[in-house]
């Protein structure tokens, strides 16, 4: 990514955030006349301890430098998450991961695959991070798509998610479901920002459905989100799943992104007649 690019990054990052802030949340009075959606730049600037000038240079996208404690008085004053302040202290430094351009593709160890297939019952996808699917299990296959027969190229989650119909039809929290991956892909984009492949994939993608752009301008970073969802299976009828991601230890990055059966459902007993007829 090219400073420029970085740059309009933090700008839009810092925006998006100050709008979503409204006064009373963070003690300050409302007023009547205010035009600006959430807070102002001088507002932001006051929460900060920093002046109005500075700010608005940072949110402009100016290259000037920062220390990382004022970077910390801005993300306490936009009250950002852990993985929010990472990603702004990325953007505004530069500061980023040592990447491969073109990083030899990720190798799934004998022992990770026998724990993902032991994961008999709850689908289970092992992803890079760029997002794309190298390892998954039957219960996987059966409740999203038989990834064996998706091409190479296209067997990325992002991907299959705004370009597979499919997908869409299977979540009834659509929203909710998408939002979550979106946010933990900015996370790696914020991450390794220093991989052009990034910005080359968002290009694309948006060109195929201009729905993701919607979703990636909200700005939204989360590095492992954990999401309550409702599925409508085309077989099953409706299932209910609890989703957590596992980092594994290695030189790849690579996330386990585990659906468990929610408790009180009876999506287990589901998923063992998908599998076992």
């Amino acid at each position: 990514m090219s400073d420029s690019s970085r740059h309009q990054s933090l700008s839009d990052f810092l925006r998006t955030h100050r709008a979503k802030l409204q006064p009373d949340s963070v003690g300050l009075p409302v007023g009547k006349r205010r035009r600006t959606p959430g807070l102002r730049r001088e507002e932001v600037a006051q929460l900060a301890g920093v002046s109005t000038t500075w700010y608005t240079w940072l949110e402009q996208g100016r290259d000037i430098s920062v220390s990382a404690q004022v970077l910390d008085s801005i993300a306490s004053a936009l009250r950002f998450n852990d993985d929010e302040r990472r990603y702004l202290y990325v953007l505004a430094t530069g500061h980023t991961e040592h990447v491969a351009i073109n990083p030899a593709p990720p190798t799934i160890s004998p022992a990770v695959r026998l724990i993902i297939d032991q994961l008999e019952h709850y689908p289970t996808i092992v992803s890079d991070r760029r997002c794309n699917v190298v390892a998954w299990n039957q219960a996987a296959a059966e409740v999203f798509i038989d990834f064996g027969k998706v091409p190479a190229e296209e067997r990325n989650i992002i991907w299959l998610l705004f370009t597979r119909k499919e997908f869409k039809a299977l979540a009834s929290n659509w929203t909710d479901f998408i939002r979550g991956f979106v946010a933990m892909f900015r996370s790696y984009y914020g991450q390794y920002i220093g991989d052009p492949w990034y910005n080359e994939f968002i290009e694309m993608i948006q060109s195929r459905n201009s729905e993701f752009l919607t979703f990636w301008n909200h700005n939204e970073v989360n590095a492992a989100p954990d999401v309550s969802i409702e599925f409508r299976h085309a077989r099953a009828g409706k299932m209910l799943f609890d989703l957590t991601s596992l980092q594994l230890q290695g030189s790849h990055d690579l996330r386990c992104s585990i659906y468990t059966p929610s408790v009180g459902s009876d999506t287990e007993e589901k998923i063992v007649h998908l599998i076992h007829g």
